[in-house]
């Protein structure tokens, strides 16, 4: 079964602080950017499909999609909203061979998403999965680190015959 994360772009760059600051300090591009590149690492680490939608800030014309760093990313059309665009998608895409979730803080929008077979996750609760995410990745990290890797010495690929007559050599 594939997971499919859709992600109210505005929604989140709102919610989350750091984010929140770029965006208030005149920054949206870098909030956008940012949000991106956390969510394609979340992608990375989750194994789930990661859409973002945002709504069509100051964009006129026709509903617009890209794909960075194996992210799907949509600007809604003029007069449309990141929500309607996520509802309309969830109504296309909900079956028995995917699980959609749907992250907004959005109360609103959370409902109708449940409603229409979706799971939903606050912009909190996303934060804590990636930084809990993270955290399991830094611990296998050190785990790895800590092993001893076979082979490192050159020694210990040799047959052990050779390795005697080149220490014998090297002393004489």
């Amino acid at each position: 079964m594939e997971e499919i994360l859709i992600v109210d772009g505005y929604n989140i760059i709102g919610a989350w602080p750091k984010l929140r600051q770029l965006k208030e300090s005149g920054h949206l591009e870098e909030a956008r950017r940012q949000l991106i590149e956390i969510l394609a690492e979340y992608q990375s680490f989750s194994g789930r499909k990661v859409i973002v939608v945002f709504d069509a800030h100051q964009v006129y014309g026709r509903e617009k999609s890209l794909r960075i760093h194996r992210i799907d990313v949509y600007f809604t059309g003029e007069k449309e909203t990141a929500d309607e665009w996520i509802e309309r998608f969830v109504k296309r895409k909900k079956s028995r061979r995917n699980q959609l979730f749907v992250a907004t803080s959005d109360e609103t929008e959370q409902r109708v998403i449940f409603g229409g077979g979706a799971l939903r996750i606050s912009a909190r609760e996303l934060l804590n999965e990636m930084e809990r995410g993270k955290e399991k990745i830094r611990e296998q990290m050190e785990k790895e680190r800590e092993k001893p890797v076979p082979g490192r010495n050159v020694a210990e690929r040799l047959h052990p015959d050779l390795v005697k007559f080149l220490e014998k050599f090297r002393r004489n």
